[in-house]
């Protein structure tokens, strides 16, 4: 018996974890996946899951300061930069080199299916994801220090040292899911209206 590798997602769609294809991708279901990952393997100090959701929305912002005349597309690459996770879950660092190449490259067939799927090149340029890096590093330090319980020297260490001008105090917040998943789609449809009329 072949062992399935689909999963059935909340729209009814069946996702092909192996062979994604852009049309069973639907931004319902990765908002919902997305608020319900908890980052940091759920090691957050707060009533809720620190979500990828809300991690994904501080990384668009911080691209956004770090980059502010970019192409709204890249903007949507940045919301969008962890959306495998709506499947796959959110790894720490060391379970994914622990795991190898092959969790790689499902995350990468899934990326592409995603970027497909809103208009994005299925591999974006070089720079473009050094920059969406930076920002996700960034993000990195300031979950670190704020609700995973490191010390500055510590997240300095893992993440680097951030300018102060791209913390500009940003404090974060432990919400509820479904308001995360709310505000994430009202950001996805921004930059869609933008991206399509662009």
């Amino acid at each position: 018996m072949t062992a399935r590798a689909w999963q059935r997602m909340l729209s009814g769609r069946r996702l092909d974890l192996l062979n994604p294809s852009p049309l069973d991708v639907e931004i319902e279901d990765i908002a919902h996946g997305l608020a319900f990952v908890a980052r940091w393997n759920g090691q957050t100090f707060g009533e809720f899951p620190y979500s990828v959701a809300e991690h994904s929305l501080l990384v668009e912002h911080i691209y956004g300061m770090i980059v502010p005349n970019t192409p709204v597309k890249w903007r949507l690459a940045a919301l969008l930069h962890d959306a495998p996770e709506y499947v796959i879950g959110d790894m720490i660092s060391p379970v994914k080199a622990a795991v190898g190449p092959g969790y790689k490259a499902m995350d990468a067939r899934l990326m592409a299916a995603v970027h497909i799927r809103f208009g994005i090149p299925a591999e974006i340029p070089k720079t473009v994801k050094t920059q969406i890096k930076r920002a996700d590093r960034i993000s990195a330090w300031l979950e670190a220090i704020q609700i995973a319980g490191f010390s500055k020297a510590e997240a300095n260490k893992l993440f680097g040292i951030p300018k102060p001008e791209t913390l500009c105090d940003l404090t974060l917040a432990l919400r509820p899911p479904m308001a995360v998943k709310k505000d994430f789609l009202a950001r996805h449809s921004v930059l869609m209206k933008s991206h399509s009329t662009g």
